[in-house]
């Protein structure tokens, strides 16, 4: 029978989408600039990720020690909220819609290794966060999983399969507990 053998991981076949040049000035922007706790500035955390390929709607409010992967496999709709210690590790494209919310320190997880393969390949896919979804706080979404429009995934929970519009699922593996039902504000 044979054993993992991680000395024959190769990431070489891994399409990064950038030069390394590219790869390590991102690195350091985000460190000092972007994900920096010391920086509450998000105009200009916005510009920086603009600029290394991230496609941004209008109204992104960013709160400090967001980590992103690669800004250059990112694109965000109008009025997203990413909460403090939001870690977007898109080793794949992320693709998140309009009026989402996701909570402090949730996981947006787009890869994984091949556990059934020695060498323990990447096994990546790409993560969709429908309009107006709410990724809880402390919650993973995993590789290749859809969050449909308006589902949420309350706090602790994994997203490990696709969501559907309008649940509201809960637990490791999340499962759908109820519907969510949305109304105006009502005034007196």
């Amino acid at each position: 029978m044979p054993n993992v053998n991680l000395s024959r991981f190769d990431s070489s076949t891994f399409d990064k989408g950038a030069s390394f040049s590219k790869q390590a000035f991102w690195y350091f922007v985000n460190a000092l600039l972007v994900r920096a706790s010391w920086n509450p500035f998000m105009g200009i955390k916005i510009i920086l990720l603009k600029a290394f390929g991230a496609k941004i709607g209008k109204g992104l409010v960013i709160k400090n020690n967001v980590t992103i992967k690669f800004p250059w496999k990112l694109v965000i709709g109008d009025h997203v909220w990413l909460g403090e210690n939001v870690w977007i590790d898109n080793l794949d494209c992320v693709t998140i819609g309009n009026h989402v919310c996701i909570s402090q320190g949730a996981l947006l997880l787009t890869g994984n290794h091949d556990y059934k393969i020695s060498s323990m390949p990447y096994r990546n896919a790409p993560i969709v966060l429908e309009d107006g979804c709410w990724i809880g706080a402390k919650c993973t979404v995993c590789a290749g999983v859809t969050v449909c429009e308006n589902a949420i995934l309350t706090v602790g929970s994994v997203a490990s399969k696709n969501m559907e519009a309008s649940g509201i699922y809960q637990g490791v593996p999340a499962k759908k507990i109820r519907e969510r039902i949305i109304r105006e504000k009502m005034f007196l």
